[in-house]
Order: C-alpha cells, then structure tokens, then sequence
C-alpha cells in the first residue's frame, strides 16, 4: 500500500509502498542508506543486498539526487532516524536515475545566490525550501481559518485597476484594450466597498509594486490579506490584528514542528507573541528610537551599544572556535569527529559573517536613530532600533498625515495625524502589517484627492462609498511573504515564495 512519509507512523510494523525522490543516498558493501523524499517528509531508507537480491541492489547502487523511485518494505520505529522512523526495502522499483543534479546537498550557503535564483525550480526541493513553502501553507490556513470562524466572507478584489490606491509612482501600467489599467496595489478601495455590502469581508490575492528596490524586504508581485470591517474603529482594528496574529502564529508552531526544526528556527521568540501587543503613538516612538524615552528600564540607543559589543565579542570568540578546530582538524582525528567539525566550522563562518554584518551596520544605525526627525517615516533601520527594546509586535500608530495614504481618518482636532497603525514584527523584521481606520467625510477625502494630485474622477466611484450609508470602518493590509520571512526567520523575501518576482528577476 502508498503511504505518505508524513503518515509514515501509521504503518509501524507493516509493509508499506513509499514513493519520491532521492535527497541523499551512501553505501556500504551490503548496504545502501537512501534518505527519500516524497513532498509530504523525509525518512531513511536502507536497501541491503540479502533483502532485494543482487539485481535490485546493483541496480540501486546506480542512483543518483533525485533519482525517482518506489521503495516497498517493513516500517521500523527507530528513533536515531528523520522522523523516527526507517523503511527496510525488500524492493526497489526505478523510475529514472536522474542526470547529475546542478545543486549540492547543503545548498544554503554553498551556492551563490544568483545561481540558486537561476536553479529555483530546482532549489524548491532542497528540505529547507520544503520547510518554508510548508509553513507559508500553514500561514495560509490559518489566515483562513481565523477570519472565517469570524463570520469574515472572502471577497476579490481585481487584478486590473484604472485608478491607485496610494498615487501612481510604483504601480505597473498595461494595455487594457486600448486603454491604461495598472496591475493592483492594493484591494483595499474595492475592500472598503464590499465591507458597506457584506459587512465584514477579507481578500486575499496577488499585488504589484514596481519599485526598483533590491532590499531584502521587496517583491514586485507579493500576496495581500486585506480584512475591512464596516462599524470598527481603529482601537478595534489593532485589537484585531492582535488577536489575527496570535492565532496565525500560534498555529504555526502547533503544527510546523519538523519545519521550523528544519530552519533551526528559535520557537521560542516566536511564541513571545503571545504577551500583550505595545501601543505606541507615533510621537512617543519617535522619542525612543532617538533614546529620549526608555521603555521598561531599557533604552534604544544602549541595546544598539550593547548588541555592537556583543557582535564584536561573539566574532572573536567564534574565530577563535574556528582555529581550534582547524589546528585539531590538521594534527587529525578520526572520521566522525572530523566531520562534526568541519560541519561545525561552516556554521561558525555563517554565524561570524552575521556578526561582521552587525558590526558594519549597528553604528549606522545608532546615528539614524539619533537624528531621526519627528514627521519623517521609519526606514528599516529605525524599525529594527526601535523594536529591539520590546519583546513582542509593537503597534504604532497615529502617524503623520502628511506621510500616510489620502484615505487614511484624521484624528479628531488634530489634522497633523491620522488614524493609521503599522505593526512591526520583531528581530529585525519590521511592518508586516499596514492598517487605519478610514476617513468618512467627504469634504476631507476631496481634500486629500486634490493634494495627492489623484484624478478626481476616477474616484468617484469610491467617494459614492461615503455619499450613500457611510458608517465608521477600518481594515489592515498583511503582507504573506513579510509573515512567512518572519517565521521562517529568513535573510530575505526571495525565500517566501515558490518563483519570486523582483527587480531584476523574471526567471525562470
């Protein structure tokens, strides 16, 4: 019988049929040690010559990475093994012998990052992008989960728009038929007008934003999950994202055990989400990324200090680690211990790389944040300062209106601000979450339209929004690749998504 890796533990102590994919394979005289894949998990698999017979064997010998095949066989409880569990084949049917495969077993690190955006399709195979498509799946569920057991309906918004959510520098023009349409932001507008029919709606669905940037917090098509809630404010709003995103989180660390295990992912820090979300104005956050104001005893420009100081030690030491280790290494050891290592010595450069990183941008940080001007937006430094103080998402709002989207509520006797909230993830990774409560008066919003210098009447159809049962409403945009980076814990977007598209990558 076909049994799936992920199930594997249903068939202890009985025959099962697997079938995948070799991620690894090494032999002894009377034995091959297959670790096969199938898209669900990994186990080993050993193949011995008095079990298949000798033309199974040499026929096996001939496999090679990602070779196909079907392994027939008892499941044995082994808990020194991936997953805990080992098939001991009695038969070996051969799909393919795969050619010699472009990547390495160890691909993180060991190939450049160009060469592995080239080989995506096949990169997708390597057991850490199995883990983060795996999680980002997860994500997705309970995205889902989460608002339908809210009474949330899903709702689309369309792909081709004739008109901007947040004015027109960064969107990709097409011919529509003879006429100019964009590709999406945004379907927050559209958002909004499904909210005034159905209530409380979320879409969910593929954006574009054609900046040239090449940080590692960009894509040019990205996917957005944007709830809008007819009757809510913008307490009610963050109040909202709080509990979305402890339900998100915390689902993923329920069931992506061997994934995040798989990224050497710190479980810990993730299920920090768990406290009570910080609610900073935006003037009171601008106080203590400059280290005007301290934050339960800790003080933003002095953790920036202090985590210099620590890169700098934490470079030497693990120099240190690595030169030991090397003069051993060279008086010689035996197999196994060498090997350890040798593995070891590759982690110990990833790690010192990382530190020297810190090293080189911490100072330039530090001065960003002591000459940040009030009225100005967070770059990524400062969101990585000013969440470093906290142990949990951070929630500023109120900003600036003069840096914020026209459709964005004014706070009452202060024209100055708005209404709106970003929620900034921590350990570097910043906004993952954009929302506001949105402007109801019309005169307002025609007042926005003139200085953002948007074409009038191309929003005519969302300013009927507020000339025909206008109520008090809100909604937030998620980014899924900046979620999924986060709990991945991962260097870079590029990583999130199955076939990334960004400046300057448009294959495969």
């Amino acid at each position: 019988m076909h049994q799936h890796i992920k199930r594997i533990a249903q068939s202890e102590g009985q025959e099962a049929t697997l079938k995948g994919w070799v991620a690894n394979i090494r032999e002894s005289k009377t034995n091959l040690f297959i670790v096969l894949r199938d898209g669900t998990g990994f186990v080993q698999c050993v193949v011995g010559l008095d079990a298949v017979g000798e033309e199974q064997f040499e026929a096996a010998k001939k496999l090679t990475l990602e070779s196909s095949l079907a392994l027939t066989g008892n499941v044995v409880k082994d808990d020194r093994q991936i997953g805990g569990y080992e098939l001991q084949a009695n038969n070996v049917h051969i799909y393919q012998i795969a050619k010699e495969y472009p990547i390495a077993k160890k691909t993180h690190g060991e190939h450049g990052v160009r060469f592995l955006a080239d080989k995506r399709h096949l990169w997708l195979r390597s057991k850490r992008q199995w883990a983060i498509m795996r999680v980002r799946n997860e994500i997705i569920m309970g995205i889902h989960e989460f608002f339908q057991s809210r009474d949330f309906i899903q709702m689309d918004a369309p792909i081709f728009t004739g008109n901007a959510c947040e004015g027109t520098t960064t969107l990709f023009s097409t011919d529509f038929f003879g006429e100019e349409a964009f590709l999406s932001q945004s379907g927050q507008l559209y958002g909004e007008a499904m909210a005034m029919a159905q209530g409380l709606i979320y879409t969910f669905g593929p954006t574009f934003r054609a900046e040239k940037s090449d940080t590692p917090r960009h894509l040019a098509e990205f996917w957005m999950i944007e709830p809008e809630m007819a009757f809510y404010d913008n307490e009610m709003n963050m109040d909202l994202i709080e509990q979305f995103m402890k339900h998100v989180i915390n689902r993923v660390i329920k069931n992506c055990t061997v994934e995040l295990e798989a990224l050497d992912r710190d479980v810990e820090k993730l299920a920090r989400v768990n406290q009570e979300f910080p609610r900073v104005p935006y003037t009171e956050a601008v106080k203590i990324l400059r280290g005007e104001q301290e934050v339960n005893g800790r003080n933003a420009i002095a953790v920036q200090e202090e985590d210099l100081a620590n890169a700098k030690k934490g470079i030497e030491e693990k120099t240190a680690d690595i030169a030991e280790r090397e003069v051993q290494i060279k008086a010689g050891m035996k197999k196994g211990a060498r090997k350890f290592s040798e593995a070891k010595i590759v982690v110990l450069r990833k790690e010192i790389a990382e530190m020297e990183e810190q090293v080189r941008n911490i100072p330039k940080w530090i001065e960003s944040a002591k000459s940040f001007e009030d009225g100005e937006d967070f770059g990524g430094s400062d969101e990585t300062v000013l969440t470093r103080v906290f142990d949990a998402p951070v929630m500023v709002y109120n900003w600036p209106t003069k840096i914020k989207a026209f459709y964005m509520k004014e706070v009452e006797g202060d024209p100055h601000h708005v209404k709106g909230v970003d929620l900034l993830a921590p350990e570097g990774y910043g906004e993952i979450i954009g929302g506001s409560e949105r402007e109801t008066d019309i005169d307002v919003l025609l007042k926005k339209i003139k200085e953002h210098d948007l074409p009038m009447q191309e929003f005519e159809w969302y300013l009927d929004l507020r000339r025909f049962g206008s109520v008090p409403h809100s909604g937030f945009g998620l980014g899924l690749e900046r979620i999924v980076r986060w709990c991945c814990d991962l260097d870079h977007l590029r990583e999130t998504i199955p076939f990334p598209r960004r400046y300057g990558r448009l294959f495969p």
